[in-house]
């Protein structure tokens, strides 16, 4: 019961989202709706994950000073790593969110120096701050309430003195000497002294024209000139004439006139006193932010003065019982019942059949990314969907409360940008230009120069079993349309070694293909070789009907031509490359210019001649399409008899017959 009942004051978890870590919130309200919801207004706390690299490289050299500051024991790289998930930073920024959001109660509290961060990876849900983070600038500040614990703030007590030794110390130096007790004045003529100068105070306000504004009417003068400001005047005067009631009457009133004294409460105006109740409202006791934002022509001094004249004053305590009621009629407490809704992400439910819940893909042999185990209760889906990464129980409520995972892994930044943003679906042609290594742009001048050859990825025997055992999992078709995607090979290894010892071990039978000699191929290749036409010296052979009428380009313009250029002509779409099977001897070849690889352009073209457009009526639509996708299979089109000839009767070329055409 307690543990579900929420207070104001209490630090929550938040949850935002099902797949993302917990918001982590301090309540500051707890408000009704009209429709009988709670809403919590909260102060946001911010992890490392939420802020930008910049600040995580400045959050990173003040834990290392603190380090070093507080000699703490060096710890090791899994502990560097999982401190960062405690570090926290505080920020001024409300929001309100619903009560029911609520998923449980955290312990935030200001790192001190003589606080050792290993402890609080021992204690469940606790967090540190060191820093506060604006989000609107962009910045990390030291917060400036920090307690000031340790060596360095300790004053430094001088060694005690022997018995008859003096102090030989200059008294004056060390202390200011205002009231002197043992002087020869009484009580009684110190009393009347001090009303005099509240007399004197109050005809000094008489005779200045902004007190005589401020303070229209006799009573107020005589309230303000009775402030201590007044009272340290006269005793201060007493002080310095030597006690002499005489030196100090001429002293309070000379001979321009009477001393006016004025404290900070006279000095404020009435806008000034309204901007400090409305910073007060906003950042509580925090007078440099106070003096900083709304009052920076007033010095930090005299905001702290004022604070504290101004809470002797009837509007304070009239402030005072405002809030007191209004704090009666808003909520104190809440409760939250345990949130006990299954997740989104879990992959497999308990008590029903194996299979997925709501992510199809993952199977059983898939290990936990975080603590690498091959068990667990229950799995959750993490990352990209398309790495079908899982985590198990435990570290899934590692993710959720402390926002990464126990051990580092080159995944979790990839969840957080999948997390963030939706996954894309594909690259822009820019973007895949960027990538390749003969793209042409000022950046990469450089690289051009010197990553000119083509390498090759040889595949393993092992890696192509992996291919067929697991193609449910490695998905070749959308691999090749997405080269760009990462492939879990994790998820590929622990399924193979579960399906390989499933195959039959019986040896398949092959199949001999006989062989002949390559001498042999090399006389049959000379025989059925086709004659090479000879290219005309004139222009060559337009390629599309808009090539004829457009200039022709040289071969040093090939390296500057866009990404659509061939042969500094444009090229239409105009339809599918052809296979090799579909290539006729009665092609004209045309002999190009050859080119480097680092200027040949990134498209490869193939222009279909007459005879190939014809061929390609003769194919039918699936067919068209499997010699798209499979373009290196043979093509075998068959072809209609041809139509038989008419027989017509031979007619001589001349007769002397009329002709006759009958109507």
């Amino acid at each position: 019961m307690a543990a579900n009942m929420y207070r104001v004051g209490d630090y929550v978890y938040f949850e935002n989202s099902s797949s993302n870590p917990y918001l982590i919130r301090r309540i500051e309200e707890l408000n009704k709706t009209a429709n009988g919801n709670v809403e919590a207004k909260v102060v946001c706390l911010f992890r490392r994950r939420d802020i930008s690299g910049n600040l995580n490289t400045l959050a990173d050299s003040n834990a290392r000073e603190f380090e070093e500051e507080s000699k703490q024991p060096t710890p090791s790289e899994q502990q560097k790593h999982q401190l960062k998930h405690r570090e926290l930073f505080l920020s001024r920024q409300f929001e309100s969110l619903p009560a029911t959001h609520i998923r449980g109660k955290c312990n935030v509290t200001l790192l001190n120096e003589t606080d050792v961060l290993s402890g609080y990876l021992e204690k469940e849900d606790c967090f540190f701050y060191s820093l506060v983070f604006d989000p609107v600038q962009k910045t990390l500040l030291a917060d400036q309430g920090e307690i000031r614990v340790g060596s360095k703030y300790q004053a430094e007590i001088p060694d005690k003195l022997a018995e008859g030794e003096s102090d030989n110390r200059i008294q004056e130096k060390l202390e200011t000497k205002v009231w002197d007790p043992n002087n020869q004045l009484k009580d009684p003529q110190i009393d009347q002294f001090l009303v005099v100068a509240r007399a004197v105070g109050t005809f000094a306000r008489a005779l200045d024209c902004s007190s005589s504004i401020r303070q229209p009417s006799l009573h107020m003068s005589a309230a303000a000139a009775s402030r201590d400001i007044t009272l340290f005047h006269a005793m201060d005067t007493l002080q310095k004439n030597s006690y002499d009631l005489a030196k100090a009457m001429s002293t309070l009133v000379p001979q321009g006139g009477p001393v006016l004294c004025r404290d900070e409460m006279e000095e404020w105006s009435a806008s000034e006193a309204m901007l400090f109740e409305e910073a007060l409202e906003k950042y509580g006791k925090d007078f440099n932010d106070i003096r900083q934002d709304f009052l920076p022509w007033k010095s930090l001094a005299s905001v702290v003065q004022f604070y504290y004249m101004w809470k002797t004053t009837d509007r304070y305590i009239q402030q005072k019982r405002l809030k007191a009621a209004e704090a009666d009629s808003k909520l104190k407490q809440v409760y939250i019942p345990t949130y006990t809704k299954p997740n989104p992400n879990q992959i497999m439910v308990p008590g029903s059949k194996p299979g997925i819940n709501g992510a199809a893909g993952f199977q059983k042999g898939l290990s936990c990314e975080s603590c690498h185990t091959a068990q667990s209760a229950q799995w959750y889906a993490w990352g990209p969907p398309n790495m079908q990464c899982r985590l198990c129980a435990s570290c899934w409520i590692y993710w959720k409360k402390y926002g990464g995972l126990k051990t580092p892994t080159q995944l979790e930044g990839a969840a957080r940008t999948g997390s963030e943003s939706g996954p894309r679906g594909h690259m822009t042609r820019q973007e895949v230009q960027g990538m390749s290594p003969f793209t042409r742009n000022e950046g990469r001048a450089k690289l051009l120069a010197k990553n000119r050859q083509t390498f090759i990825l040889q595949t393993t025997k092992l890696t192509r079993i992996a291919r067929r055992v697991c193609e449910d999992i490695l998905q070749p078709h959308r691999a090749a349309r997405r080269p760009y995607a990462s492939i879990n090979a994790n998820a590929v290894k622990a399924e193979c070694i579960i399906r390989l010892p499933k195959a039959t071990k019986t040896p398949q039978k092959t199949k001999l293909v006989p062989r002949p000699s390559l001498a042999n191929i090399v006389k049959d290749l000379a025989i059925s070789a086709p004659l090479k036409l000879k290219a005309s010296r004139g222009p060559p052979t337009p390629i599309n009907r808009n090539q004829a009428s457009q200039p022709r380009v040289g071969q040093s313009l090939l390296g500057k031509r866009g990404f659509e250029n061939a042969a500094g002509v444009p090229y239409p779409a105009n339809g599918r490359p052809y296979t090799s099977g579909m290539r006729t001897t009665s092609q004209s070849v045309i002999k190009r210019q050859k080119v480097s690889q680092g200027e040949a352009p990134n498209p490869v073209v193939f222009v279909a001649t007459k005879d190939t457009r014809a061929l390609r009526k003769h194919l039918t639509q699936s067919e068209m399409r499997r010699a798209a996708r499979k373009p290196h299979l043979l093509v075998r089109i068959k072809l209609p008899p041809p139509p038989r000839s008419l027989v017509m009767p031979l007619l001589p070329s001349s007769t002397n017959e009329p002709i006759v055409l009958e109507d």
